[in-house]
Order: structure tokens, then sequence, then C-alpha cells
């Protein structure tokens, strides 16, 4: 990354698009970047629930796995390819879409979801490091060591996101190839310690518990579209579209794969693994001791890395919000946020598994509305104007009327109640929770495709064109200071690269 957008080691560039000439990333390095965002021991709890609660058997769980990061994946990657035609944050392009101050709405969804997000994988981080301390030095949990451990795991959280694009994609490169080797191990260990027969004699499930099961694991992988751009933003215009959406695929793959295969198998023998409160712990007592504690640390490492690229977006996204600071103090808000909400969690919560399940349902859905406005807006056009992007008065090409582009407002709203209508978790339940949609979990799709649909119908908004070459610019140089502290952005999109209102495609 060059000097421009670094303070010392610290990315300093926030929502202002980045110039071509900072655009030095390259495709491969999505791979760790999605296997980061994967590792976690709470894909094992989810392929043991697949065995337990839906019923399947290891064949109908291998397709769900296979199945659930190519669907949601696949959507991860196609938004992503937003950031490399904008070179902005995701929620910075999607000022684009709602309006300068219509963006506020699904923004503040969004950084709101991200807190629960930030939540559970500390509530998990510490977890483990617990478990380890046990294993290790028989030290048992109480209130100061999970004070001490969520600290800890919050703190390595900010220390990364803070650092910036450069220290996450070295962190997920070594990750990965940790995960990996340890993974091996765990394998090794599972194919001589199980009984296969009872594996493969188990009878198969329905079909609608298929896909039950598949939008259950997707759900998670959902929740990480609108943070797609945020790290793509850094490709260069001719990087392969199909490229980066394989990459974002494969990277979720590897991990999504064996983790709920492997929780099936452990179920058959352990099937109390599905309702584990705590699956950290859980699993810490079924592997021998010299495979639990190498395998934790990993596990650890990846909710840690997990964590910091939610903190890395919702930095960004509480610039969107208006929130005033350099980019690192911005994710240094969610970092409180996590203890605050951590230590209710773990001190508090009953029932640790149901909370995750019933936040990422919901949460799918809120996020389904957001995409699919976005995904349709993709298709009309190729190019953001960086002036108007950073442009937050009246002057913005992206102002519309009264802030607001209503056509995508309308079909976000109601496509998020649409959604809701068939969802149901512990505390909430829709009235269409019962139809086939809804015992199925699929209340996210009915949300993509209500707002794509709606979307795409209604009229295109009135203000949509950009304003005269040259407004743009200007405006982007007073105003790139109000949202990050710097004012480099105006040669991000040069003013003559606007965008085209014609039908596109996802494929540039």
């Amino acid at each position: 990354m060059p000097a421009e957008a670094t303070d010392g080691a610290i990315e300093t560039r926030g929502l202002e698009p980045v110039p071509d000439s900072e655009r030095t990333g390259r495709v491969r390095e999505l791979v760790p970047t999605w296997v980061a965002a994967n590792i976690s021991v709470l894909l094992l709890t989810m392929g043991a629930g697949l065995v337990i609660f839906n019923g399947l058997n290891f064949w109908q769980v291998l397709v769900v796995a296979v199945a659930a990061p190519v669907v949601s994946y696949g959507i991860v990657g196609l938004i992503s390819i937003a950031g490399k035609r904008g070179g902005a944050p995701g929620m910075a392009l999607s000022r684009a879409v709602f309006g300068q101050r219509g963006n506020l709405f699904p923004g503040a969804l969004i950084w709101i979801a991200r807190w629960g997000w930030e939540t559970i994988n500390a509530v998990s981080g510490a977890y483990a490091l617990i478990t380890v301390l046990d294993l290790l030095f028989g030290i048992e949990s109480s209130t100061p060591l999970i004070v001490v451990t969520l600290l800890l795991f919050v703190g390595c959280t900010f220390l990364v996101s803070g650092l910036g694009i450069n220290a996450l994609r070295v962190c997920s490169t070594w990750s990965t190839y940790l995960f990996g080797a340890f993974s091996v191990l765990v394998l090794g260990y599972l194919v001589f310690d199980t009984d296969w027969s009872a594996v493969f004699d188990k009878p198969a499930g329905s079909t609608a518990m298929m896909i039950a099961g598949i939008g259950t694991i997707a759900a998670g992988g959902i929740s990480w579209v609108p943070s797609g751009p945020d790290f793509t933003r850094y490709l260069p215009h001719t990087a392969s579209s199909r490229g980066m959406v394989g990459a974002t695929v494969g990277g979720a793959a590897v991990v999504v794969i064996p983790m709920v295969l492997m929780g099936a198998v452990m179920a058959v023998g352990t099937p109390d693994l599905a309702k584990a409160q705590d699956p950290v712990s859980f699993i810490g007592e079924l592997l021998p001791t010299w495979i639990a504690v190498p395998y934790l640390l990993i596990a650890l490492v990846g909710m840690l890395l997990i964590n910091s690229m939610s903190m890395y977006s919702a930095g960004f996204t509480a610039q969107t919000l208006g929130i005033k600071v350099p980019r690192a103090a911005a994710v240094s808000v969610n970092a409180v946020i996590s203890l605050v909400f951590g230590f209710l969690l773990m001190v508090v919560a009953t029932s640790f598994f149901g909370s995750f399940i019933s936040f990422l349902t919901l949460l799918a859905v809120a996020f389904s509305a957001w995409i699919g406005v976005f995904g349709v807006d993709m298709l009309r056009r190729r190019t953001y104007d960086a002036g108007a992007l950073m442009d937050t008065t009246r002057t913005s090409a992206y102002w519309y009327r009264g802030g607001f582009a209503w056509q995508a407002m309308t079909a976000w709203a109601v496509a998020l109640a649409v959604g809701l209508l068939f969802t149901s978790v512990d505390w909430f339940s829709g009235p269409l929770a019962g139809t086939w949609i809804g015992e199925n979990g699929l209340g996210w799709a009915v949300g993509i495709l209500t707002s794509g649909v709606l979307y795409g119908v209604l009229p295109r908004s009135g203000g949509a064109e950009p304003a005269p070459a040259g407004t743009a610019n200007t405006a982007n140089t007073a105003n790139t200071a109000d949202a990050t502290g710097t004012s480099d952005a105006a040669g991000a999109v040069p003013a003559g690269r606007r965008e085209t209102a014609g039908s596109g495609s996802l494929s540039n």
C-alpha cells in the first residue's frame, strides 16, 4: 500500500475511493481472506445440528456443506465486484443507491448488526482461551478470568483491524496455512477414532431439512455481503470479476466443508455437541489434549480474525453514519461495544448457541433486503462518481430527492418486512413462519428476491444522473475531510468516468 494511504503501519484511507495508483491488490489474496472469515468452531456445532436436529445422513450433510458457501459466498463475491468498480467500502458505495440520507437507515442497521457479530466472536474467542488455559494449567473459569480473556481477545482484534488491510492480509495468510495443517491432524484422528459404520448407516432425512440446513449455514455468509467491497477496493479495474467470485467461494468452502463434515461425524458418537452452550470447551473435551490445544489455539486465531474483519468494516460503516473520526478511531467504538456485550453474554446468557442462531436468522433477513436492492443497482451501473460519494450535501449527484432514493428505500423496507413475516426465532415469530418457506429458514432468500424484484420494476430515481463535470470533484475536496480526515479522493475516479445509466452486468 503506497505511503499516502498509511501513517506508518496504519491504513489511514477511510471512505474515499482508492485511486488507480494505489490499486495494487491481487485476486488470489481474497482466498485467505475468506478462509479466515470462516475459521470458527461454531461450524462444527452447526454440522452436528444437521445430523441431530435436521436428521440428515453423511451424504446429505456433504451436499449442504458444499451448497451453502456456493450460495452465500457466491453472492458475497458478486457484490464484491462493486469494490473494484468504485474503489470505496460497501456502505460508502451504498450512498449511490439509497441516497446520502437514505443510506443512513440500512447503514445504521448493519452497524448495529456488527455489534452482535463482534460480541459473538469475542465470546467464542474468550471461551477458547479459557478452555486452553484449563487444559494446559488447570485454571478454571471465573468472572475475573472472563474479563481478562475478553480484554485480551478484543485488544488483539482492535490491533489488527486498527492497523488495516495489510495487517489483515498477512494474518489471514498465515492463519490459513496453520489452520489447514492442524485440520489435517483432526481429520486423521477422526479417521481412526470414528465408528464409520454408524456414520454411513444413518438413514437419509427429508429434502426440506436439507434446504433448511443450507439456509441456516448460508445465513452466516450472507451477513458478509455488505463487507465484500471493503476487501476488493484495492484491486485494479482490470482484475477478473469471475476470478473474484471464484476466490471468494473457494476460500469459504475450504473451511466450511470440512468443518461441517467434522461436526456431523462427531455428532454420531457425541450428539450433545449439537446443543452445546459452550461448543469451544465441549470440543476441547472431545479431543485428546495433544490435538485439542493446538487446534483450539488456531481456532482462536480464526475467531480473532473474524472479529477483526467485522470491526474493519464496522469502522467504515460508522464513518458513513457521520462519525467524524479517522478510520482507526471509528474501529475503537465497536471494540468497546464488544467488551460490554461480550461480558453480558458470557455471564448472563443462558443459551449461547440459541442466541447465536436467533441472531443469525434475523440478521440474514435484514441484510438480504439491502442485498437485493444493491445487486440490481449493480446491473445498472458500471462506475461510481467519487466526488458524489463523498459529498453529503444537496450538491451531490447522489442526493436525489431530499437525500433519499425513494425507490431503493421502498424496496428495502418492504423486503425487510416481508422477510420477517417468514422468520421465527426464540423470541419472535412472524405470521408466515409456519409455512414451508418459514420452516425451512428461507426468509432471507425471500428478502433478496422481494427487494430485487421490487427495485427492478420501480421507476429509476429522478436524480440518478451525476452532477455536471467539475461539480462532484469540487464537492469531493470539500467533504472528504468530513468523513475521513483526508482529502485525496479527487483522483480516485476521474470526473469523466461517470456512472452509466444503461443496463450492465456483473461480469466487469
